[in-house]
């Protein structure tokens, strides 16, 4: 019992020695803090006091958990574009400074998941898992770690794929007036990504609520949300948010590409990403250029979609294709934000809202859209045929226009212009069914060698269902041949127009019924009819009478037809004009005006 106290009093004099020698070894460190105040909170705008040593585009703290973006950098105060709801921020507040600037989380653990700008998750799943972040603004990848664009990115759309090919690395812009199908092209080339390791992110800038649900529920309907990150900025949400979202997404998708993996981003649309930044910029007290836009929107842009590359194979060989979203208006493709970034692409895909009217869907005007660098990675394949298809498509639509008047065309136009409507047809395409490689060439290869010319129109669907059906049925090698060979070879070729010949059999009309039954019943209706009606002499007097004339057969038609006519009729009125007057116009009178009282008299 005597020796428990003297134990308990060991071990507390033993801690209390490690506790003094720690508190020794302390030293307290002081760091500065910078702390400022709001001086004013307007529409996604604050301005702030008190921070001298912050930086531009530097991360400030509110108070509720909001940050925000120095924008402004004055002398006397900051101007600080938020990044959440600023409801509850009032004048006098503290804010603190970060010493970093925005970031975002990146990984594999946000494929599949919906987030904001900021990282948080919108789907409900809970944390996004990640293990590195990226700022949100990185320069672009210097033109000694870049690679030419060789590897074509297949979008399953048949008009894209043979006439405007994309190609790995590649930003095409896609533009339009609303509701044409900007969206839907997009869309599709992300559910044509499956099982070719590429990775996509759709970035959606400022669209509603529901429009960005109707996308996911596609993309995860169709299997393709597992290899998509979706970064969300909704249409109520601060201009703040809509101006980091593209480049948040960016540095997403940066990180796969620098990992060796193909990436695909969509940006929906950048026409809200200006409008949010000029919203900003005004708001700011920034001077307005045309538009009202300020003087670097060109610069926001070409900053953010010169990020899309494709890198030497020694830094991995990761490529970023860009497909960025404009919005025109009356069909305005001269408008500021389109010619900027037309300009800053490598090449536009311009859909008509005529055509769209029309039911071509998808709307793709052939020739406003242009591929500057894909053609280069197109494969050969397509090369065998695009050239021939793209200058028969452009003489119709030019003759389309002539026909449309009414005038009188040649059996050459008349066929040219039959051969411009197939091939719309064959380019027509549902939304959400991309089409494959072996599947798309079989239908052009068909047009090109005009097998869908004898199809009626009406019928072209299920022409064009079929040969795409038994385009399953190519050669295994054949169509490994479709990636690797460098030419399209002849027996490659009759091969595959065999296939789509024996599929269009069942709908290509029989040539020998038609011109049998047009040619049958015409003779028989005019020898049947027309003795029993009052015109058998006139016909046969002008029809059998002047060919005979020039053939020497004049009298035997006078002979023939005009006995048999006085034999029912008068004989004797009709023996006596026949030596007085030998001229033909007489008969056929004479032989006309007796006729008519006999039949009123035997009726």
């Amino acid at each position: 019992m005597n020796m428990e106290p003297e134990g308990l009093q060991s071990v507390f004099d033993g801690v209390f020695a490690r506790m003094g020698k720690a508190r020794e070894a302390f030293t307290p460190q002081l760091r500065p803090h910078e702390v400022g105040t709001i001086t004013s909170v307007t529409t996604g705008i604050a301005k702030v006091s008190g921070l001298p040593g912050v930086g531009f585009e530097e991360l400030l703290k509110f108070p509720g958990g909001v940050y925000g973006i120095a924008f402004n950098v004055d002398q006397d105060e900051i101007g600080v574009v938020l990044l959440g709801d600023y409801w509850h921020l009032q004048a006098g507040n503290e804010v603190e400074r970060t010493g970093r600037v925005m970031d975002v989380a990146v990984g594999d653990g946000l494929l599949g998941r919906v987030i904001d700008p900021l990282g948080r998750a919108l789907d409900g799943g809970g944390l996004v898992a990640s293990k590195e972040r990226l700022p949100i603004e990185r320069p672009a990848a210097p033109i000694m770690d870049r690679a030419p664009v060789t590897v074509p990115l297949q979008t399953g759309l048949k008009v894209v794929d043979a006439l405007i090919p994309i190609g790995r690395g590649q930003r095409e812009l896609i533009l339009g007036d609303r509701q044409t199908g900007k969206t839907a092209i997009a869309i599709d080339t992300i559910l044509n990504q499956r099982d070719q390791n590429v990775v996509c992110v759709y970035c959606a800038i400022g669209q509603r609520a529901s429009a960005v649900a109707k996308v996911v529920a596609v993309l995860r309907e169709k299997s393709a949300l597992d290899y998509t990150v979706v970064v969300v900025s909704e249409g109520n949400d601060p201009p703040g948010l809509a101006y980091i979202a593209p480049y948040a997404a960016t540095s997403i998708a940066e990180h796969f590409m620098r990992a060796g993996r193909d990436v695909l981003i969509v940006y929906d649309d950048l026409t809200q990403h200006a409008r949010a930044y000029r919203e900003l910029s005004l708001l700011l007290r920034r001077p307005p250029g045309r538009e009202a836009f300020p003087g670097d929107i060109f610069y926001i842009h070409s900053r953010l979609l010169e990020r899309a590359t494709r890198l030497r194979p020694e830094l991995g060989g990761g490529s970023l294709t860009a497909l960025p979203i404009i919005e025109t208006e009356a069909q305005n493709i001269s408008a500021y934000i389109p010619t900027n970034l037309i300009s800053i692409t490598d090449g536009q895909i311009y859909l008509s809202p005529s055509l769209f009217e029309l039911g071509v869907l998808p709307a793709v005007d052939v020739g406003k859209s242009v591929s500057r660098v894909g053609g280069k990675a197109q494969r050969a394949v397509y090369r065998a045929v695009a050239g021939d298809l793209k200058l028969a498509y452009a003489q119709f639509e030019e003759l389309e226009t002539f026909a449309r008047f009414g005038a009188r065309l040649d059996d050459n136009t008349r066929k040219i212009i039959e051969h411009g409507r197939r091939i719309r047809a064959c380019l027509k395409q549902p939304e959400g069914s991309p089409a494959s490689v072996p599947a798309q060439i079989a239908v052009l290869l068909a047009l090109t060698a005009e097998l869908f010319d004898p199809v009626p129109l009406d019928k072209m669907i299920d022409a064009e269902r079929a040969v795409q059906t038994a385009a399953s049925g190519i050669a295994p090698e054949v169509c490994a041949r479709f990636v690797t060979a460098t030419k399209l070879s002849d027996e490659d070729r009759k091969s595959i127009v065999e296939i789509a010949r024996q599929a269009l059999a069942p709908f290509q009309p029989k040539p020998e019924p038609k011109p049998e039954a047009k040619t049958e019943p015409k003779p028989e209706a005019k020898t049947e009819s027309k003795p029993e009606a009052k015109t058998e002499s006139k016909p046969e007097a002008k029809t059998e009478s002047k060919p005979e004339a020039k053939t020497e057969s004049k009298p035997e038609a006078k002979t023939e037809s005009k006995p048999e006519a006085k034999t029912e009729s008068k004989p004797e009125a009709k023996t006596e004009p026949k030596p007085e007057s030998g001229a033909k116009p007489v008969a056929p009178a004479d032989a006309t005006a007796k006729p008519k009282p006999e039949l009123k008299e035997k009726s």
